[in-house]
């Protein structure tokens, strides 16, 4: 009789993964089983509070239930048509997705990237339907030091050599200027400008928060300029920053808006390009689509996640917990913490190099039961979820004191 197979540990599981999975990646090493709110736990049991929240695709926690009772509702009705068919479920999504952000249309599409490539196909379409550009001519201007994914059109616009070495040749048509400098971007833009895209709050960068004014001054300028206003809210939209928007902090609403990440509840990816009428007005049958964009399971969960947020209630806690976080990593300036640049509940903390890179220091976090990532150099990024408690943050900036200590 054959003994039953003995459970794989969690170094079986990365060993398994080697050689048969792209070295796309490098994980901390923990495998994770199971979740549910804040905390995971791996395949030997152990507990972890999640900092990072899946880059902000986990705003709402692990397994929210209203979020996974709505998945659970449309898996038992319907999961997909393609757009070749209408759905049920689409049209209250999108309506309700355009009134949260004050806009009007929606274009449904899965992954974040997918949303920034759709975004740039409707400013380049827009330029020369409607602005009048020539043929083949149309420019957008992006930001240095910029995150919008890693396809081949968007990594020609990065100015980071791992996502772009070996990966070319490029695609034209972008210009890159400084961030947070609305000098260069004014000098860059011109009548061939079909667009300025920029994140409101730089992610991957490190959390970098532009001046105030500065996205006021994106605004008017574009304005001035009759180009658009394209705003990656990714990773800083729908509730991380304390508001349903990073652009809401002045005021601002753009032409487009790109959303991802928390808009699929950590259940499913769902991304969307939102815009006013006479901008998404300019795609026409047959010139773009996506056979998973805007299936019903997606749009199910996505309008799940819309209510949530319409309550508020997200906006407030992470206003309110933000100042938590900003107050913990203020005491710990001059104790390991170097500088660090947090809105809402969300951070980037640059750790002093002789303690250790951010690799380290997130090593050192996980084996404290806490998870997070580390970005460029000797910085960590901190983003919980939305739904973490006040004793659990604190919990982990104690974390973060002893590994600095």
């Amino acid at each position: 009789m054959t003994a039953p197979a003995r459970p794989r540990t969690s170094d079986d599981l990365i060993r398994a993964e080697e050689p048969v999975l792209a070295h796309n990646y490098h994980p901390l090493p923990v495998v994770v089983a199971r979740a549910e709110g804040t905390w995971v736990e791996d395949v030997e049991g152990n507990r972890y509070l999640d900092m990072l929240a899946g880059y902000s695709a986990l705003n709402f926690g692990h397994r929210h239930p209203a979020l996974v009772e709505a998945a659970h509702r449309q898996l038992d009705r319907l999961t997909l048509t393609s757009r070749a068919f209408h759905n049920d479920r689409l049209a209250e999504f999108a309506e309700r997705l355009a009134e949260l952000t004050g806009l009007d249309m929606v274009l449904p599409m899965n992954t974040g990237a997918e949303a920034v490539e759709s975004g740039i196909k409707v400013a380049r379409k827009w330029a020369y339907d409607v602005k009048g550009v020539p043929a083949d001519r149309a420019t957008i201007v992006v930001a240095a030091e910029n995150f919008h994914g890693r396809t081949t059109t968007i990594v020609s616009f990065s100015t980071d050599e791992t996502a772009r070495a070996g990966f070319g040749p490029f695609t034209p048509g972008f210009r890159i200027v400084p961030y947070n400098d609305l000098a260069a971007l004014e000098a860059a833009v011109d009548d061939t400008t079909a667009a300025v895209l920029i994140e409101p709050i730089q992610g991957e960068a490190g959390v970098i928060i532009p001046d105030d004014g500065y996205l006021a001054g994106v605004r008017e300028l574009t304005r001035r300029a009759g180009c658009l206003f394209i705003a990656d809210e990714i990773q800083s939209g729908l509730g991380r920053t304390g508001r349903t928007l990073a652009v809401e902090h002045e005021d601002v609403v753009p032409d487009v808006l790109l959303l991802g990440k928390a808009l699929g509840g950590g259940i499913v990816p769902v991304s969307a390009v939102v815009a006013r009428r006479e901008v998404l007005g300019v795609l026409h049958p047959g010139e773009h689509g996506s056979t998973f964009g805007g299936n019903p399971l997606s749009a199910a969960v996505g309008t799940a996640v819309v209510e949530l947020l319409e309550t508020g209630e997200f906006q407030r806690r992470a206003a309110e917990l933000g100042v938590i976080l900003r107050d913990g990593l203020t005491e710990l300036a001059g104790k390991g913490v170097t500088g660090f640049r947090s809105r809402g509940l969300w951070a980037g903390v640059d750790v002093d190099p002789a303690l250790g890179t951010g690799r380290e220091i997130s090593e050192r976090l996980m084996r404290e039961g806490i998870l997070v990532k580390d970005t460029h150099g000797s910085t960590i990024r901190l983003a919980p979820p939305l739904t973490i408690t006040a004793e659990e943050l604190r919990s982990a900036l104690a974390a973060l004191e002893k590994v600095l200590a």
